[in-house]
């Protein structure tokens, strides 16, 4: 549980590093820390992937790493990620914050936002 907090903690400091160089204005380096950050809290996230007995800690894994993903623009992942987040049994407020965040993402997807990319 120690190696998971750390990467989470890892990617909420990179995440925060993000957040700056948008204020800052620099989007080409908040996506290229949003995107690091987004690899390492999915990464913590999988980690727990079939461990339901720690929650919230593993819903809360997967709604930051799905919040990250639609900083991203990763529509996609971030809905898959969301669907990781509400299996099992997570806290009512969490899945509150899923379904919100899943709406968030349905309505990018819908808009075409964000078209699927295609395999060449």
């Amino acid at each position: 549980m120690n190696q998971i907090k750390e990467i989470h903690d890892r990617a909420m400091d990179i995440a925060e590093l993000a957040f700056v160089a948008k204020y800052k204005n620099d989007l080409a380096e908040f996506e290229r820390l949003s995107r690091q950050a987004l690899e390492l809290e999915s990464q913590a996230a999988k980690m727990l992937e079939r461990d339901f007995e720690v929650e919230p800690t593993r819903s809360v894994l997967y709604r930051s790493a799905a919040a990250l993903a639609l900083n991203c623009k990763e529509y996609r992942e971030a809905e898959k990620l969301i669907a990781m987040g509400l299996i099992g049994n997570p806290p009512p407020e969490i899945v509150g914050e899923l379904r919100e965040l899943l709406e968030q993402t349905q309505q990018y997807l819908h808009k075409g936002k964000n078209p699927i990319k295609k395999a060449v």
